[in-house]
């Protein structure tokens, strides 16, 4: 007699046993760490990735693509991103937290990028609210390579990945965006201390006087002071009246700094 099975079972080896299971497949254990330095790692951050479990061909494969640290790529990971398919989510300035709030609704990384891209929240969406808030066309949202690498740049120091996509939308180089996202300056006022010639440094302390970027140009183009003076009195602690009056009495803007230094500024 012929007994058949279906084909998603399959019969004991000996009566009274339990089916044997196939093996789960491991990842690979992590190489002792004297190998991880010849691929760029420093022995405290191979130490970190070995903690976590990893590789170090999965830890570059990783670094690769724009998550540098252990933490966050076990984060992805459990997410259920690669290093083949986390550039998606990254691009848009996602974080794993996000990217677990899209899922668990059952959203692809392509259409959850496509709806954070063009400020849904996670949460699901009726058939009126769709009729009424039509999605826009999100194409141009996607990073081109220079703007990918200055996404990977910024999140390589740590700079908050929502925090990140403002400077990239904004079109800053990494390099030239890093030291004002750290300070946690807004793209935009950045932009405008720029072009006054202010150092990150002295824009902070415009900041914290409680005086924006945009009412500090206005003030002192009002005044009368030229642009490239601006960074250096108000950076020298002067307002724009004193910079006009000194000016006036024939007081360039360096020995108004001396002054400034010597307690004979007002």
């Amino acid at each position: 007699m012929t007994v058949a099975f279906k084909d998603d079972e399959e019969p004991d080896e000996e009566p009274g046993k339990a089916r044997r299971r196939p093996e789960p497949e491991y990842a690979p254990a992590p190489e002792p760490l004297p190998q991880w330095p010849e691929h760029g790692f420093t022995l405290s951050e191979a130490r970190s990735w070995i903690d976590e479990g990893f590789a170090v061909a999965e830890a570059v494969r990783w670094r690769t693509s724009g998550v540098y640290t252990p933490d966050t790529a076990r984060q992805w990971r459990t997410v259920g991103a690669t290093p083949y398919t986390v550039n998606t989510w990254l691009s848009a300035g996602m974080t794993p937290r996000d990217a677990v709030r899209w899922r668990e609704l059952g959203y692809t990384a392509q259409e959850a990028t496509e709806r954070h891209l063009a400020g849904e929240n996670p949460t699901p969406r009726s058939w009126l609210h769709r009729l009424f808030h039509p999605r826009r066309d999100t194409a141009r949202d996607n990073l081109g390579g220079e703007r990918a690498d200055a996404m990977k740049v910024l999140l390589h120091h740590g700079i908050p990945a929502a925090v990140a996509r403002g400077f990239v939308d904004s079109d800053w180089s990494g390099g030239d965006a890093l030291p004002w996202a750290r300070r946690g300056i807004d793209p935009g006022e950045a932009r405008v201390f720029l072009a006054l010639g202010f150092e990150v440094g002295e824009a902070q302390k415009v900041l914290a006087d409680g005086e924006s970027a945009i009412e500090l140009m206005a003030t002192w183009w009002r005044a009368g002071i030229p642009v490239d003076e601006v960074a250096p009195w108000r950076a020298a602690r002067f307002t724009a009246r004193e910079a006009v009056e000194m000016r006036a009495e024939g007081t360039d803007v360096e020995q108004a700094k001396v002054l400034r230094a010597l307690g004979g500024g007002a």
